[in-house]
């Protein structure tokens, strides 16, 4: 008897590859679907090639293959979204974005009404039933297993509603026993390579995107001191903790490289500083305010407790207490921090459980 209805979302990689084949093999009725987004007409185009992997895994399993075409949504929510933040002197998360949108927006909505029970995807982290609630419907979101591949960082604006449908089946596998089920199952990907870079896009020299998009003309950098030290070619193209991609004439006595720890996108001026002891000079607050907080039971959590919050991907969770003020919440950490820019992620752990997150004003 089949377990239900599955839609996974073939992206011509091995893990969704492996996500296929063991829902397969577990009695659920699967269908592979890969999603087609939008493309920039500059960027070698991969998706074909990427599409013909997925039909080639859904034939290997002799499973129903669609395509879904959601460029209009990924172009809107995760492209644009992503060109306007740096436009506005903020990093933004295009795959938080991507996650939220698309492959659990559009992605989603779609296998429902099409009558699926659950869709899967081939990410690194863990749906769990809560042993708390008595509330049949109650999931908690967990890291994957595999700690150098865990992605529930990514994964934070999922709701309680669009959990309870969701299925990770590599999440609780280590990336070495994905590729030996791979090979064992025979698909067509065992042995492709791991794809990086921006959701869908791939790899980006991401000055060179924006430029494409936004009117951009060299400034000054600055030292801590705010005397010029060189020159950049536009405040927008850099990120905080950036240490490439501008030039210093005027040299210190330390040979140290520089980091960006400030902009300014006004007067198109970026601020450098030398790493020392493994924080940028200038520590960050101990206290960041947060907007579009999302939580994954639906409830903030309690005030009391000491959690992990994650400012970036693959950091090490930074011990913190979330404070609600005035409709909003701060985390409080209980150390100093490196700065943090404006649209970034911040999420939030109870050990290995994601409780959400929001981004950094």
């Amino acid at each position: 008897m089949k377990k239900g209805r599955v839609f996974v979302g073939l992206s011509g990689g091995v893990d969704s590859s492996v996500s296929a084949a063991l829902l397969q093999a577990e009695g659920y009725d699967v269908t592979g679907v890969f999603i087609k987004t939008w493309h920039p007409d500059f960027l070698a185009c991969t998706w074909k090639d990427d599409r013909l992997d997925a039909m080639r895994v859904a034939a290997h399993l002799n499973i129903p293959f669609v395509t879904l075409d959601l460029e209009k949504e990924y172009k809107e929510n995760v492209a644009d979204y992503m060109i306007a933040e740096y436009k506005a002197g903020r990093t933004p998360n295009p795959d938080v974005m991507c996650n939220k949108n698309v492959k659990f927006g559009g992605f989603l909505k779609y296998a429902l009404a099409e009558g699926a029970d659950f869709v899967a995807t081939g990410h690194y982290a863990r749906r769990v039933k809560s042993p708390k609630s008595k509330v049949e419907s109650t999931e908690q979101l967990f890291e994957g297993v595999d700690k150098n591949k865990d992605q529930s960082y990514f994964l934070w604006t999922l709701s309680q509603e669009q959990l309870k449908y969701i299925l990770f089946p590599v999440g609780g596998i280590e990336k070495p026993e994905v590729r030996r089920l791979a090979e064992k199952f025979g698909l067509p990907t065992a042995e492709k390579k791991d794809s990086q870079g921006v959701c869908f896009l791939g790899k980006l020299d991401m000055s060179e995107f924006l430029k494409h998009y936004a009117q951009t003309e060299k400034g000054n950098v600055l030292n801590e001191q705010s005397e010029v030290v060189g020159t950049h070619d536009g405040a927008i193209l850099y990120t905080l903790g950036e240490r490439h991609g501008f030039t210093v004439d005027k040299k210190s006595t330390n040979d140290d490289p520089y980091f960006v720890i400030a902009k300014d996108i006004k007067a198109n001026t970026l601020t450098v500083s030398h790493k020392e002891s493994g924080t940028l000079r200038g520590k960050g607050s101990r206290e960041l305010s947060l907007e579009k907080v999302s939580w994954v039971s639906g409830t903030e959590p309690p005030h009391k407790k000491t959690y992990g919050a994650r400012i970036r991907y693959r950091a090490k969770p930074s011990l913190c207490k979330i404070i609600s003020e005035g409709g909003g919440f701060k985390v409080q950490f209980l150390e100093d921090q490196e700065p943090v820019a404006p649209g970034q992620s911040i999420v939030i752990y109870d050990g290995e459980e994601c409780l959400g997150g929001g981004i950094a004003q």
